[in-house]
């Protein structure tokens, strides 16, 4: 028998994509991406497929986790902010604008080189992570678990999992409603 989590990313937020926007602008976008809930698109069938085959239901508390959950058609058993997304932070400055899709990606990759701006940092990011893996591992124990989260989370938490034996049995990429299958022998590593 094996012990299965399966790290499913939250359908797409409702929020519109709005103009351009300045980094300092991006700390109100941020405000409104963390309170948003999800499209109302019908939940991919894979997706719903996938999710039915969970014994047991985890979700972040963030409004479009909660959301994808209920999209599923699911009550989540547990319900902990130490799923949630890591933060973006964002800058002081009113120039140049872009899209904030486009400063997202920005300040991502300037979050991982360091840059945290006041928000939890990569390094804290990745220790959470950690914990939140060895929770997962602990209820993998009572059966499949569904981890209703979001995509960089899931991607720390999955690297995580992989260091610790967990083999990667399916993924479906990274967009909204992907999920990533991980397996792990009973008997095998913990």
């Amino acid at each position: 028998m094996n012990r299965e989590i399966i790290l499913m990313r939250h359908g797409r937020p409702n929020l519109a994509p709005g103009g351009k926007v300045s980094a300092l602008d991006m700390k109100y976008w941020i405000e409104q991406y963390e309170l948003s809930e999800v499209v109302e698109h019908p939940v991919p069938v894979a997706s719903m497929g996938l999710a039915a085959t969970a014994k047991v239901i985890i979700s972040s508390n963030a409004p479009r986790a909660l959301a994808s959950v209920r999209a599923l058609g699911l009550r989540p058993h547990l319900i902990d902010e130490i799923f949630c997304e890591a933060k973006l932070p964002h800058g002081r400055w009113k120039r140049p604008r872009f899209s904030p899709f486009t400063w997202a990606f920005f300040l991502r990759i300037a979050w991982l080189c360091g840059f945290s701006g006041g928000v939890e940092s990569a390094r804290e990011a990745k220790v959470r992570a950690n914990t939140a893996a060895q929770r997962l591992q602990l209820i993998a124990n009572e059966g499949p678990v569904l981890l209703l989260g979001h995509g960089f989370m899931n991607r720390l938490i999955a690297k995580q999992l992989e260091s610790a034996g967990w083999i990667c049995r399916e993924s479906s990429g990274t967009r909204y409603w992907s999920a990533t299958v991980y397996q792990m022998r009973l008997g095998e590593r913990k």
